[in-house]
């Protein structure tokens, strides 16, 4: 299974979303913003390596980290050097090898954003209740639906109030999962590690299990729809 997390919008929480959700899957979390890369850091080869041929996407992939993660750089150099048409390869060998395949994708709705959700099987839109980041999912949902990447969930992300969750329900067609604004949550992120682990009995983590078992829920009907 490989599983776009998207959004359009910058800011919104999507590589907060995308290292929880890896965690509750058991994951390899890819991050994919070639030039912000958000997700934490690591020694060795990345994913601008691997983009530049210079690597394997497999032996790239860290599992003594807390979630299993593919890094990407963080030099304009490394950004420069990589071929962004090498990722869909790339993601589909890390999948191959580990089964399971979180991408967390850049912002905006560029090439790379739509190499990621050629090859996902499903995705998730993360979005805030702010009008700009609203308007922006809007847009990543019409891209993800004419590259066939079905929308699983819509994360509904620093949400004060369930309110708007069900009008974005429908005009986005898919089940929204609510966030809102977590101690929890921001203490997981401080110290680089998922919420199901810092905080098992948190709302958020609960909320990020949800989630989790929805994308298997959506992901099963299409792989099997006879049942």
């Amino acid at each position: 299974m490989i599983l776009a997390v998207t959004g359009g919008k910058g800011g919104v929480g999507k590589s907060t979303v995308a290292y929880n959700l890896a965690a509750a899957l058991d994951a390899v979390v890819v991050d994919a913003d070639l030039g912000m890369a958000d997700l934490p850091a690591a020694r060795g080869p990345d994913l601008h390596d691997v983009l530049a041929g210079r690597a394997d996407p497999v032996e790239a992939v860290r599992e003594g980290t807390p979630v299993a993660i593919l890094p990407c750089g963080r030099s304009l150099a490394g950004a420069r050097a990589a071929e962004p048409t090498r990722l869909v390869s790339a993601l589909e060998s890390v999948a191959a090898e580990y089964g399971r395949v979180v991408v967390d994708c850049p912002a905006g709705l560029g090439g790379d954003v739509g190499l990621a959700l050629c090859v996902a099987e499903a995705c998730v839109l993360v979005t805030t209740p702010a009008e700009p980041a609203v308007a922006d999912a809007v847009r990543a949902r019409a891209l993800a639906r004419e590259l066939d990447a079905g929308l699983s969930r819509i994360v509904l992300n620093r949400a004060g109030t369930a309110g708007t969750a069900d009008a974005l329900a429908r005009e986005l067609g898919a089940p929204v999962t609510v966030l809102p604004e977590s101690t929890a949550m921001a203490d997981a992120q401080a110290r680089g590690e998922p919420v199901t682990e810092v905080a098992p009995e948190s709302t958020a983590a609960a909320r990020i299990e949800a989630l989790a078992e929805g994308v298997r829920t959506t992901v099963r009907s299409a792989t099997n729809p006879g049942g």
